[in-house]
């Protein structure tokens, strides 16, 4: 049962949708000037700050005075970056890029690395609880050795 039919019990069907359509104007009459109040609320907030702005602008423009020019900071170059060892085995960037390459080329190399170092050792290192991993943290690489 709606409100009108509440307020209206012994109403006509087209007494009750009249009323019913009353209500809904003045429903969205009433949300129409309560949206145009806020805007005209928040456009009075906007003058005033820009008033504000204005002012503050003045005053800051009249107190300035030319302060003396100043040199440029000249920062010294920083120094270039040297090869730096691997922290894993002590490899440094050359080497490091020479078996990546090698691990490319041809993946045998890669399982012997796992196979005698861990898997941790060839930089991958398994999320924690990740589906499909199989006993002792290696992933299923669908090789058997």
């Amino acid at each position: 049962m709606t409100a009108v039919d509440a307020a209206m019990p012994g109403a006509s069907e087209a007494e009750r949708r009249e009323a019913t359509a009353t209500q809904l104007h003045q429903d969205v009459t009433a949300r129409a000037w309560a949206k145009a109040y806020r805007w005209e609320q928040v456009r009075a907030r906007q003058a005033v700050a820009a008033q504000a702005c204005a002012e503050a602008a003045a005053e800051q423009s009249a107190g300035d005075v030319p302060a003396a020019p100043m040199a440029p900071v000249v920062l010294p170059a920083a120094p270039r970056p040297v090869a730096v060892p691997d922290p894993v085995d002590g490899d440094d960037q050359e080497q490091v890029r020479t078996w990546r390459v090698r691990g490319m080329k041809d993946h045998s190399v890669v399982f012997d690395n796992i196979d005698q170092y861990g898997e941790t050792s060839a930089g991958v290192q398994p999320p924690a609880g990740r589906r499909g991993a199989a006993p002792g943290g290696h992933a299923p690489l669908g090789h058997t050795t």
